[in-house]
């Protein structure tokens, strides 16, 4: 019965490399599965970590604006909160289509 067995797979260095070998890509805590998976992640959060890079640096500029300049303040406070004077009247137009 061994006989019939080519001789390169008796070879116990080649049957320890393709078990090692499908170890790692399979069974392992890191298998190749779970790195692309985290490979996958990693690169999401590069994506937000810019994305929030650029939105601090927006607020820091807006801020160091609005603590030099008060009319900036102002027109902030009017268009982010809608705050208003007391001898001032606010409308609101709504520009979105009216649905029927």
């Amino acid at each position: 019965m061994l006989a019939k067995i080519p001789k390169w797979l008796k070879n116990r260095y080649l049957l320890t490399a393709a078990a090692f070998v499908l170890w790692i890509t399979f069974f392992d805590r890191n298998d190749l599965f779970t790195q692309r998976e985290r490979a996958r992640d990693l690169r999401n959060l590069e994506k937000s970590k810019t994305y929030y890079s650029n939105q601090i640096d927006a607020a820091k500029k807006e801020l160091n604006q609005m603590s030099h300049d008060p009319s900036a303040l102002e027109k902030y406070a009017r268009e982010k909160y809608r705050m208003k004077k007391d001898n001032e009247d606010e409308f609101t137009i709504d520009d979105s289509p009216a649905t029927k």
